[in-house]
């Protein structure tokens, strides 16, 4: 197998991987008033601190206006706050409440032990080798993929709103 047919091989266990850790997590969202995007959000600014609704749309590759319905519902839940931006006088900055981490930090112990079952076998070590494969495989097609590549292309997001309906 050459590089561009074990990249290929690799592409194509990306999004099922994508789909079924979205499917585990969803399940373990049931009967709690998170939602996946809400917990993507959560996890960013528990990684990165306080952020602004355009920073948190870059990284995850949605629109500001799709970030902003997502931060309103989890301010009114009591999971996220907005706070003065000391930078930018009219954007926010996003962050987490002692309600929303304590939340997440029950949610993910629940994942670490699904994620604890689903690689029983797998060296940790492989594991770390394949994660820095994957970012530099990311940041490769990033760059191919031009200074746009953090928005959606209209394509994708027209495939991805048909499949969600």
């Amino acid at each position: 197998m050459n590089r561009v047919e074990a990249a290929y091989a690799v592409l194509r266990h990306v999004r099922p991987l994508h789909q079924y850790s979205a499917r585990a997590v969803a399940d373990l969202l049931e009967g709690t008033d998170l939602t996946l995007p809400l917990r993507a959000i959560l996890v960013l600014l528990l990684e990165g601190g306080p952020q602004t609704v355009p920073d948190l749309g870059r990284e995850l590759l949605v629109t500001r206006q799709g970030i902003q319905k997502v931060v309103d519902e989890g301010v009114r839940l009591g999971h996220l706050e907005l706070r003065d931006n000391p930078a930018h006088a009219r954007s926010r900055l996003v962050g987490l409440t002692g309600h929303g981490r304590a939340t997440l930090a029950d949610l993910q112990r629940a994942e670490g032990a699904n994620l604890e079952a689903a690689t029983s076998g797998i060296d940790p070590e492989d594991l770390a080798r394949c994660a820095d494969v994957l970012a530099r495989l990311t940041d490769g097609v990033r760059r191919i993929a031009g200074a746009d590549a953090h928005w959606l292309h209209p394509d994708v997001a027209a495939a991805d709103r048909a499949r969600d309906d």
